[in-house]
């Protein structure tokens, strides 16, 4: 039986790296768990983790900082736009306090009947923090936060499209949705897998603005993950998508921690079939209480370690 078991984490291409990590930890009080560079390509760019109190599936946000580099991206329609998080129920006020007193402009706003705050990454990508009781995921308080505040993990993919109809035919007939669409106003969403938290899609109707970047560049989304279990029922899954006709779908590849599969949906969003296979884990190569101290190396860039650390910029955590 194949199965989805709900979001495993987002990767965004955003700025300068020192501002993100700031932003991060300092401002969102999240956990920094990696720090290691891009696996694609031969330039180095810097791959930075950062999660919930467990470093759970579900709560994890990668960042590759891309302005260094010189490149920039563009949000527009058919792209994955919003980075969903899950807080604590009546956490808001202390958020939109907290962002504030750290300069993060911030506003209210009701959709489906949650009350939510908005802000922006220092690179612009749009964040959303939705307050939810219940949630089993423990934030983490290492960053200045307490526990009645701190955030859970994800709460989903927010995706800008031109027609909404494509992406909740793609979801209903082959990723997992649970078939029940809700709406509001120029909004839809729908859940994905089995999971109880962090597993939502809401799409956004979006005729006016022109086709978002899908490649990487500072600014932009690049792709959210789903948890797909086990390697077995992730290459099923494969197969039934590229069978239902979506064929722009990558080879099994191996990011240490993970192994992965890419699809490009209906929607624009790219989508990632992730699974923490037996070898990987955060913790594979580093200890649980020592994430994020050292600069981790994938084999093709380890021979060249010093050069490699020349061309990035410095981090203080």
């Amino acid at each position: 039986m194949t199965f989805i078991t709900g979001s495993h984490h987002v990767t965004l291409s955003v700025g300068h790296a020192q501002e993100d990590v700031d932003f991060h930890t300092k401002v969102l009080g999240l956990r920094f768990i990696k720090k290691t560079v891009l696996y694609d390509g031969s330039k180095p760019i810097y791959h930075l983790y950062y999660s919930n109190a467990g470093g759970d599936p579900s709560s994890v946000i990668t960042t590759f900082p891309w302005a260094q580099a010189g490149v920039y991206g563009t949000r527009g329609t058919n792209q994955a736009r919003e980075v969903l998080l899950s807080v604590p129920a009546d956490s808001l006020d202390f958020w939109s306090k907290r962002l504030t007193a750290h300069g993060v402009e911030n506003a209210f706003e009701d959709v489906f009947n949650e009350r939510r705050l908005n802000f922006r990454h220092p690179s612009g990508i749009e964040y959303v923090l939705i307050e939810h009781a219940g949630d089993p995921r423990a934030g983490f308080t290492g960053g200045g936060v307490g526990a009645e505040h701190a955030i859970h993990g994800l709460h989903g993919v927010g995706i800008h499209v031109y027609d909404q109809d494509r992406m909740v035919e793609f979801g209903n007939q082959v990723f997992f949705a649970g078939g029940e669409v809700t709406e509001d106003g120029h909004r839809a969403r729908f859940a994905v897998g089995n999971a109880q938290f962090g597993n939502w899609v809401e799409l956004t109707g979006n005729r006016t603005d022109e086709q978002g970047t899908w490649r990487y560049g500072a600014g932009a989304y690049h792709h959210f993950a789903w948890n797909l279990d086990n390697l077995e029922n992730q290459s099923e899954i494969r197969f039934d998508i590229e069978g239902a006709g979506y064929t722009d779908i990558s080879e099994l590849k191996d990011r240490t921690y993970f192994k992965s599969h890419y699809v490009r949906t209906p929607g624009g969003a790219l989508f990632e079939l992730a699974v923490t296979h037996n070898e990987g884990g955060w913790d594979c190569d580093e200890s649980p209480e020592e994430l994020g101290r050292a600069f981790m190396l994938p084999p093709q860039f380890e021979s060249e370690r010093e050069s490699v650390m020349a061309q990035l910029e410095p981090i203080e955590l």
